[in-house]
C-alpha cells in the first residue's frame, strides 16, 4: 500500500528562540493528540455543536449588535439554523422541541434537514444537547463577493467555438444546460440574455426575500412542507415568484455574474464584444440578496434547496455561488457547506467564489482566508486572475485581493481538541479583474434606473467603457472572485453540453488537470492554475458519456475504463492566441493531496461519485431520497438526503501518481510543500516524476485506513507562533484565523515577534460577512 505524505508546516528552528520552539512543540503535540479521524457529528454534549460566534454571542454580557441577535420582551434571543440528523425529514419532534423551549420555527428545509428558528439565548444549550441536532449556527449575514473573455479563456479554440461575433457564432454554447445564479437577482429583459430568436433565456426568477424571510415572530411554526403537487407547494411558488418584478436586480451584482457565465453581446454597436462563456445556456435566477447586496444564511440555504428540488425538472446542472457567509465551523457541520455538498450529491456542479481577502488591512498577503462555501471539498472554488487588459495569457497574474488557502475552518471534539480542516484551496483561478458585462436597470424604458453598484461607482464602473448606454443594452465592469467564478460556471455548462454524463467531481478534476499553471504562484494562491477551456473540452469529450447513468445504476466500479470507445487521452497541452503551454496535470484528492497521471481519466476513480466526499480522513456518502407517489415523477424531486460513513472501497486506483513525496515539508520561505509553485509541480509531473501507486487508496467504514492517507493531520499550522520567515498566526479577516505573510523585515527576537503578532491581530477584523468585492479591480 502506497503511503501518501501529508503536507506538514514545520517550524524552521534555526531562527526561533527557545520559547517559540517550546510553543511550537506544544502545538505539534496537541495536533498529534487530536489527529484521530473522528467526526464532529459523532461527539456528545452541546458546546461542540454550537458555532464559535454563536457561543461568543451567548456568553456576552450584553446582547451584541448582530443581525441575528436581539432582545424580545427583555430577554435575549438568537436566530439560528439548526442542522438535524432526524430520520424524519419533516423534523416534527425537533420543531416541537423548539416550541417547548419558547422558540419559533420560521423556515423548514426538509431537503437539507435544517430549520431556521428563533430561540431564547438561555435555551440554545439545551437545544444543542438533543441527539437529533448536529449543529446550531447563527443565521449569519451573506453578501456578494462583489468578448475579450472568450479569447483569454480559450473559448475561441477550434474545439470550442470556431468563430464568434456579436451577431453569430458556431460551436459549443451551453444549449440545454441550466445555470442557477444564487445572487442579487437577474434582469430578465436585458438583451444580453436573449437567444437568437429574441426570447429571454432567463427561465425563472425567484426570490427568497420578503414573504419567506425569517422573522422574529415568537411562538409560531410557519414552516411548510413542499410535497410535489400539494397546495402548500403551489402557495410557496406564488410567494417566491419574481418573473414580473419591475426591478429584479436593484443591486446589480447577480445580473453581471449571470452575463459573465452566459451573456450574449448580440448586435450592440460598440466595442468590446462582451459575449460570455456559454451564450445560449438557460439561466435560473435565485435571488437571496437585497438591494444593498445583503442577505441571510437562511435565505441562501432556502435558495440552494430550491435549486436541488428543481434540478432534474429544469436540467439545472450548474450552480454559481458568488456570495458567502463568514463561518467558524468545519466543512462537516457548516450549513452552507452541507447545502452546497447536497447539491453536488444531487448531480449539480457547484462553483463558488474563493473570496476577496488576499490582503489584510496592512496590505499584507494573507493565507487561510477562503470563504464558505468555498471551504467545502466538494465545490469548485475559484480565485481571480488579472489579465492586464490583454488577450495574451503570458502577462496574467493572480489578483492580490484573491483569497488564499488553506481553509482554516475547524471543529472541536469531545476532548476539547481543535481540528483545523486545512484543505488546499482554491481549486483553480480564472479572469476576474475589470470584466465588462451586463448592467441591470429597472425594467422600464421610461425610467431605466441604474443598479446601486453602477450608480455608486459610475465614474469607475461605467464611464471608462466610453459607450452610449441604451436601455436593455447597458454595460458595466466589475472585479472580484465573484466574477471569476461564473467564468468557470459557464465553462462547466459547455462541458456538460458536450458530455452530459460528467459528474461534478469529474468536472473538477478535468478543470484542474487541464489548467495552465501561472509562474511564481503556489498551490495556495492559484490551485492547479488558470482555467483553460480548450483543454477542458478536449478532455471532457474524450470521456464516456454514460458515467453518471452507470453510477446511478450501480454498474460502474473502480478501475473500469473511463475513456469513450475509440478515444485516447488528448495531448496534455493547448495553444491559445498563438501561445502553447503544457497542462498543469495537477488535481487535488482527499482535501490535501496532489495527484496526477493519465490513470485519473483512463480508469474510473471512485472519488468521481458525487455522493462521496473525502477529506480530513473522513469519507461520507450523501445520497438523495426522492418524493414518490401517485402523479409524482419518479427520481425527480429531492425530498431529503441520507448521510452515512461510506462503504468499504478504494478511493483512488492503481496507476494514479502521488505527488506528495515531491513536495516535502511546507515552508513559505523555502517555497516547498503547499507553498511550492504550481508550475514547478507541473514540471515534475511532465518530466515523469512522482510515485505511481501500486495499490491505490482504500478506506474502511468511512475512515481512510492508516496505510493510506490520514487526512486528519493535513496541513499542520503552528497557531500562535510567529515564524522567523514572517508568518503570523492571527485572527483572520474571514475565517476564525488567518496566516499573514509579512513583506517586511524578518523578525529575529521574541519581543519583535510578539509585537508583529499583536499588530496583525489588532489590524484585522472578523465580520459576519465574508465577501466584500474590490469592484474597482487592480491596475
Amino acid at each position: 500500500m502506497q503511503h501518501l505524505s501529508n503536507f506538514t508546516v514545520l517550524i524552521e528552528r534555526r531562527a526561533l528562540k527557545p520559547l517559540v520552539a517550546l510553543l511550537a512543540l506544544s502545538v505539534f503535540t496537541l495536533a498529534l493528540l487530536g489527529s484521530r479521524p473522528v467526526t464532529a457529528a459523532s461527539s456528545t454534549g452541546s458546546a461542540h455543536k454550537m458555532a464559535k460566534d454563536l457561543q461568543e454571542a451567548l456568553s456576552a454580557p450584553a446582547t451584541p449588535k448582530l443581525r441575528w441577535a436581539r432582545d424580545i420582551g427583555g430577554q435575549r434571543h438568537v436566530q439560528v439554523v439548526i442542522t438535524s440528523n432526524d430520520s424524519d425529514p419533516e423534523m416534527t419532534r425537533l420543531r416541537d422541541a423548539v416550541a417547548a423551549l419558547g422558540g419559533s420555527v420560521h423556515v423548514r428545509m426538509s431537503g437539507l434537514r435544517m430549520l431556521t428558528a428563533t430561540v431564547p439565548a438561555t435555551q440554545v444549550a439545551a437545544l444543542a444537547q438533543r441527539s437529533d441536532v448536529l449543529s446550531v449556527t447563527p443565521n449569519r449575514v451573506t453578501r456578494r463577493t462583489a468578448s475579450t473573455l472568450e479569447a483569454i479563456t480559450g473559448a475561441l479554440a477550434s474545439n470550442v467555438r470556431t468563430n464568434s461575433s456579436k451577431t453569430s457564432y458556431s460551436g459549443w454554447d451551453g444549449t440545454g444546460i441550466g445555470i442557477a445564479v444564487l445572487d442579487s437577482g437577474v434582469m430578465k429583459v436585458h438583451e444580453g440574455f436573449y437567444n437568437a430568436s429574441g426570447t429571454s433565456r432567463v427561465k425563472k426568477n425567484v426570490q427568497m426575500l420578503g414573504t419567506t424571510q425569517a422573522n422574529w415572530t415568537a411562538g409560531t411554526d410557519a414552516s411548510t412542507s413542499l410535497q410535489p403537487g400539494s397546495s402548500a407547494l403551489a402557495s410557496y411558488d406564488r410567494a417566491i415568484a419574481a418573473d414580473s418584478v419591475t426591478t429584479q436586480d436593484p443591486f446589480g451584482h447577480g445580473t453581471h455574474v449571470a452575463a459573465i457565465a452566459a451573456g450574449r453581446a448580440r448586435a450592440y454597436n460598440y466595442a468590446p464584444d462582451t459575449t460570455g462563456i456559454a451564450p445560449n445556456a438557460d439561466i435560473y435566477d435565485v435571488r437571496v440578496l437585497d438591494g444593498n447586496g445583503f442577505g441571510t444564511l437562511s435565505d441562501a440555504l432556502e435558495g440552494i434547496q430550491w435549486v436541488i428540488y428543481h434540478a432534474k425538472e429544469y436540467n439545472i446542472r450548474v450552480l454559481n455561488i458568488s456570495l458567502a457567509a463568514a463561518s467558524t465551523q468545519s466543512w462537516q457541520t457548516d450549513p452552507l457547506c452541507i447545502a452546497a455538498r447536497s447539491a453536488v450529491a444531487a448531480g449539480v456542479t457547484v462553483v463558488a467564489a474563493a473570496g476577496n481577502y488576499g490582503l489584510n488591512g496592512l496590505g499584507q498577503e494573507t493565507f487561510g482566508t477562503i470563504s464558505a462555501p468555498g471551504n467545502d471539498p466538494s465545490v469548485i472554488t475559484v480565485g481571480s486572475v488579472n489579465t492586464h487588459d490583454t488577450v495574451s495569457r503570458g502577462d496574467d497574474t493572480v489578483n492580490n485581493f484573491s483569497s488564499r488557502g488553506p481553509t482554516r475552518s475547524a471543529w472541536t471534539d469531545v476532548y476539547g481538541l481543535r481540528h483545523v480542516d486545512n484543505l488546499i484551496k482554491p481549486d483553480l483561478v480564472a479572469p476576474g479583474n475589470r470584466l465588462v458585462a451586463v448592467a441591470a436597470t429597472a425594467a422600464s424604458a421610461k425610467t431605466p434606473t441604474w443598479n446601486l453598484l453602477a450608480a455608486t461607482y459610475y465614474d469607475q464602473l461605467v464611464t471608462p467603457l466610453n459607450i452610449t448606454q441604451t436601455y436593455k443594452e447597458t454595460q458595466m465592469r466589475l472585479s472580484g472572485t465573484s466574477v471569476a467564478a461564473p467564468v468557470v460556471a459557464g465553462t462547466v455548462a459547455l462541458m456538460l453540453q458536450a458530455n452530459p454524463g460528467l459528474t461534478p467531481p469529474l468536472v473538477k478534476a478535468i478543470l484542474q488537470y487541464s489548467a495552465q499553471p501561472l509562474p511564481n504562484y503556489s498551490l495556495l494562491q492559484q490551485g492547479a492554475g488558470q482555467l483553460n477551456i480548450s483543454g477542458a473540452m478536449a478532455l471532457a469529450t474524450a470521456i464516456r458519456t454514460d458515467v453518471a447513468a452507470a453510477l446511478q445504476a450501480g454498474t460502474l466500479k473502480a478501475g473500469d475504463p473511463l475513456l469513450a470507445s475509440g478515444k485516447s487521452m488528448p495531448s496534455a497541452s493547448s495553444t491559445i492566441n498563438g501561445a502553447s503551454f503544457n497542462w498543469s496535470r495537477v488535481a487535488f484528492a482527499g482535501g490535501n493531496n496532489v495527484v496526477s497521471g493519465s490513470a485519473l481519466f483512463t480508469k474510473f476513480q471512485p472519488i468521481y461519485d458525487p455522493r462521496t466526499t473525502w477529506a480530513n480522513g473522513v469519507v461520507r456518502l450523501r445520497t438523495p431520497a426522492y418524493w414518490s407517489g401517485s402523479g409524482i415523477a419518479a427520481n425527480t424531486y429531492v425530498k431529503s438526503f441520507n448521510d452515512v460513513p461510506a462503504r468499504n472501497q478504494s478511493l483512488v486506483t492503481v496507476g494514479v501518481v502521488n505527488g506528495g513525496s515531491l513536495l516535502g515539508t511546507s515552508s513559505w520561505l523555502g517555497k516547498t510543500g503547499v507553498f511550492t509553485p504550481t508550475s514547478t509541480i507541473s514540471g515534475w509531473f511532465v518530466a515523469g516524476s512522482g510515485v505511481v501507486m501500486s495499490e491505490g487508496v482504500v478506506m474502511s467504514e468511512g475512515v481512510v485506513m492508516s496505510e493510506g492517507v490520514v487526512m486528519s493531520e493535513g496541513v499542520v499550522m503552528s497557531e500562535g507562533v510567529v515564524m522567523s520567515e514572517g508568518i503570523v498566526m492571527s485572527e483572520g479577516v474571514v475565517m476564525s484565523e488567518g496566516v499573514v505573510m509579512s513583506e517586511g523585515a524578518v523578525a529575529t527576537t521574541v519581543s519583535s515577534i510578539a509585537k508583529s503578532a499583536f499588530v496583525a491581530m489588532m489590524s484585522t477584523t472578523s465580520p459576519s460577512l465574508t465577501i466584500s468585492d474590490p469592484v474597482l479591480g487592480e491596475p
